[in-house]
């Protein structure tokens, strides 16, 4: 063989010789929201931190509040080549799609896992838990939900009675989500908590604006003007808090002043409202859930399960924090900055002696 053909042929057979570079892991997440909701946009936006401190590529499928779309969106990656599906998909399975989504997973072969929402109720009996009817649905990581409705609820009958004299009566109306998912129901049990520990609070009366700005504007203008003596304001998000402060200003109300109001989700226009004195007491940190999960489905992959070192699929973790105004100047001036959070930290797989998972906002915070 002439020796020119041989110094063609080595390189070539020195590249056959290597091994191949391993595919990135990947992970879609399909968001139930607008791509222009504060608090979603927090939840992407911690999620693409995770797949840049880990080295995932991660799709963000945005279903714009169609919740056909939530399902449509998972059928589509399923309908692509299946070298071009992703790894594993994290859905929130809002207004009862997870069914509809998790066959769609199965058909497509994608490992599917929930997150922000967990299975209550009838839905149990319709898809059965994790790893069973459903062997690609791997498990589920939702927050306490119960303890943001409490913390928020605690610290706002707390602001009140130093606020108020104190032989003035604390009278609330709660300003809650919807009627049916998971969240809403602890946040309110959360409330309920709150109530039985300070008893000498009183709550007039609970609706539902099913998250809506423009619904909680116009049911706590009616409230206050039914209840004209109420000096608290429990709501179940931040935009329902706008709401009511916007409904209380209306009437001539100075929030913060006159009527004490409290809000879910550590948005930038929540935590701007908390150091105007808007809003009075704000809870949040649960919109980091998906990002969590990512943390979890790395172990997951690289050898790590959580059913197995937690003892269940189904994943309950605390992730609340109060973010009174110290707090929400220091996450201001954290987010200013654009300083980034090494998630290697939270991960098993990245320490292995790590004894157990904390995925508490207040660590996160202190970092």
């Amino acid at each position: 063989m002439p020796f020119a053909v041989v110094c063609r042929l080595v390189p070539v057979l020195l590249v056959m010789l290597m091994p191949l570079p391993a595919a990135a892991l990947s992970m879609a997440f399909i968001n139930p929201g607008k791509s222009t909701e504060p608090y979603w946009s927090l939840a992407n936006a911690a999620m693409g931190q995770v797949a840049e401190s880990l080295g995932i590529e991660l799709e963000i499928l945005t279903a714009e509040r169609n919740y056909l779309a939530q399902i449509h969106l998972l059928e589509a990656l399923g309908e692509r080549p299946a070298q071009q599906r992703p790894d594993y998909v994290i859905v929130v399975g809002e207004k009862a799609t997870l069914p509809a989504q998790l066959a769609a997973a199965e058909l497509a072969d994608i490992p599917i896992f929930l997150a922000f929402n967990s299975v209550i109720g009838e839905a149990n009996e319709e898809v059965g838990f994790p790893r069973q009817r459903y062997r690609h649905w791997l498990g589920s990581l939702v927050p306490v939900a119960e303890e943001g409705g409490y913390i928020a609820a605690r610290a706002l009958i707390q602001e009140a009675r130093q606020s108020l004299p104190t032989d003035q009566p604390l009278k609330m109306i709660a300003i809650a989500g919807d009627r049916s998912t998971h969240t809403s129901i602890e946040r309110n049990r959360g409330l309920e908590r709150a109530l039985l520990e300070f008893p000498e609070t009183t709550l007039l009366q609970k609706v539902y604006a099913d998250w809506s700005y423009g619904k909680a504007l116009e049911q706590t203008s009616h409230l206050l003007r039914r209840y004209p003596d109420v000096r608290l304001i429990w709501t179940a998000s931040d935009l329902q808090g706008f709401a009511a402060a916007e409904a209380a200003r209306h009437l001539g109300l100075t929030p913060g002043r006159d009527v004490f109001i409290s809000a879910l989700n550590a948005t930038p226009a929540a935590l701007d409202a908390v150091l105007s004195g808007e809003l009075s007491a704000l809870a949040g940190g649960h919109h980091m859930a998906g990002a969590w999960a990512m943390v979890l489905l790395y172990d997951y992959h690289h050898g790590q399960d959580f059913l197995a070192t937690e003892g269940t699929a189904e994943l309950k973790f605390s992730m609340f924090s109060l973010l009174d105004r110290a707090a929400a100047a220091r996450l201001v001036e954290r987010r200013k900055s654009q300083s980034r959070t090494d998630f290697c930290q939270f991960s098993r797989v990245c320490n292995p002696k790590l004894e157990a998972y904390d995925f508490s906002y207040a660590r996160w915070l202190d970092m």
